[in-house]
């Protein structure tokens, strides 16, 4: 199930969603009927010019700040939680710098909160994150990053998650086990909204601890060309993947 849903998201995000409709409206341009061959241009032309408009870095930041309603996290909040737990966002596989595998740029910006946090309240730490696509679990590594590059102990390593549903499901048992209910959640403040609810199903409650927040970029004349698809990516990934969980409960 994994591997299928990252199959279908693959061929429906952008740009090969677009590109794929853009293929099919080309090849309806052939028919006989011209009414097919009139909708197969729309299909082509429409599918092309919506390539084009989420790769404009203002569509992008705007789609991903419009994921972002929670603030950050208030002193206040943070010192009703019992343990804080910080999510893994990708790896950065190979890096010769460092010898081997280590954490992502995502991961990375999650981690420097996160060891923040846990530096202000001293509460406890876990970090969740497995191997889906081989190497070592993105748990280990976000625990290295933590202790070595930030001086900051880990309690908890959830190695075995594949998805942001099993980050919630193994955290929360090794949470309960050890007498915690009610945890801060570190991630980037495009991916909480997704993530939040899964904790939450799994008995926790949650104070959302968001990071690395996309409405404090600065508008400039380059956001208005087209380069850079990414965002609009995971934007539209995070809202796929919210509509995926309301069909599934």
């Amino acid at each position: 199930m994994f591997l299928l849903k990252k199959l279908l998201a693959a061929l429906i995000l952008p740009p090969t969603g677009p590109l794929l409709l853009a293929f099919l409206g080309l090849w309806l341009t052939r028919a006989r009927s011209r009414r097919w061959q009139h909708g197969g241009r729309l299909l082509a032309a429409f599918s092309l010019l919506g390539l084009f408009v989420l790769s404009l870095p203002i569509v992008g930041n705007g789609l991903l700040a419009s994921l972002e309603p929670a603030p950050p996290i208030a002193r206040s909040d943070l010192a009703k939680a019992q343990a804080i737990v910080v999510l893994g966002g990708g790896t950065y596989y190979g890096a010769p710098e460092y010898g081997g595998d280590t954490v992502g740029r995502a991961t990375l910006e999650r981690l420097r909160y996160g060891a923040r946090l846990a530096r202000e309240s001293r509460l406890p730490l876990l970090v969740t994150g497995g191997a889906p696509f081989g190497g070592r679990p993105e748990a280990e590594l976000m625990r290295d990053a933590l202790e070595h590059d930030f001086g900051v102990k880990v309690r908890w390593i959830e190695a075995a998650s594949r998805d942001t549903a099993e980050n919630a499901s193994l955290s929360a048992s090794m949470l309960k086990a050890a007498g915690i209910a009610r945890i801060a959640l570190v991630s980037h403040g495009w991916h909480l909204p997704r993530a939040i609810p899964l904790f939450q199903k799994q008995g926790l409650e949650v104070i959302p601890a968001p990071t690395a927040f996309t409405t404090a970029s600065p508008s400039r004349m380059e956001d208005l060309l087209p380069r850079d698809l990414n965002r609009s990516r995971q934007a539209l990934n995070e809202y796929l993947g919210q509509l995926y969980n309301r069909l599934k409960d």
